[in-house]
């Protein structure tokens, strides 16, 4: 059972996530942002050139879908539309991109926790990621066995005329805005090794903010250019979130 924290302080998920831009530029914080800025860069550099360079025939099938009764919001669809792939594809690109990075994201969550707190994790730095690869990769598989079946109900909510391009665009919006901060404060929780179950549990205690911060890492996803640096931020500012409102959680909770 998680138990609140005793001096949660009063602060939004859009702070935090303001919070990771500053934070990773720290002294001595840099150097860990490096190579999972580069790994993003190059995935999602290249995933949204792909992207753009098909969207305006899946526009086109996509919107092929609206029934006779729609075709007066067509205007309004259009944009639906587009929105709904970068959002499809941005976080499918983007959930690639963080697990491949997941082991340099442990380390750069594990630097910052050492820096803002004063106190270094026992088999901290390079080669403590290096003994944990399997756990981390393990934990990685745990967050994709969460989103799949999720994600596959919605995707297949696109399928049907009206609704796919109406109601599965906000629905998926609303997800993606749940599941990155599952994605990027797993990195401190798992560094302490509590269980994705509890830390769950102790996301949802605080839904409406963790959904701020998500939805704020999801719009930043979908712009160009802001998407290549978006990974070491979200970070930045869910290990933030961590030291402020959920470092009391004894690791003992989380023994898996």
């Amino acid at each position: 059972m998680v138990t609140p924290s005793p001096a949660t302080p009063a602060r939004s998920g859009i702070y935090y996530f303001a919070q990771g831009w500053q934070l990773m530029s720290l002294p001595g914080i840099r150097r860990f942002v490096i190579i999972p800025l580069l790994l993003n860069i190059l995935l999602m550099g290249g995933a949204f050139w792909w992207l753009f360079s098909r969207m305006g025939d899946w526009i086109a099938r996509l919107m092929g879908h609206v029934p006779e009764w729609l075709q007066w919001l067509s205007y309004l669809l259009w944009p639906l539309a587009v929105i709904s792939i970068l959002l499809v594809f941005g976080y499918f690109f983007s959930t690639i991109a963080n697990f491949i990075a997941a082991p340099f994201n442990g380390l750069l969550a594990e630097q910052l926790e050492a820096r803002l707190t004063g106190k270094a994790l026992p088999d901290s730095g390079v080669m403590g990621m290096v003994k944990d690869i399997p756990r981390i990769m393990k934990r990685e598989v745990q967050k994709l066995a969460y989103y799949l079946p999720r994600a596959v109900v919605l995707l297949l909510l696109y399928l049907i005329p009206g609704i796919g391009q109406t109601v599965a665009p906000l629905l998926w919006f609303g997800f993606s805005a749940w599941m990155l901060p599952i994605q990027y404060c797993d990195y401190p929780f798992d560094n302490h090794k509590i269980s994705f179950p509890t830390m769950r549990e102790a996301l949802r205690r605080h839904k409406l903010n963790n959904l701020q911060f998500g939805a704020l890492v999801s719009v930043f996803t979908l712009v160009p250019f802001l998407n290549l640096v978006v990974m070491p931020v979200a970070v930045c500012g869910a290990t933030a979130l961590w030291v402020d409102r959920y470092r009391h959680l004894s690791v003992s909770a989380g023994v898996r």
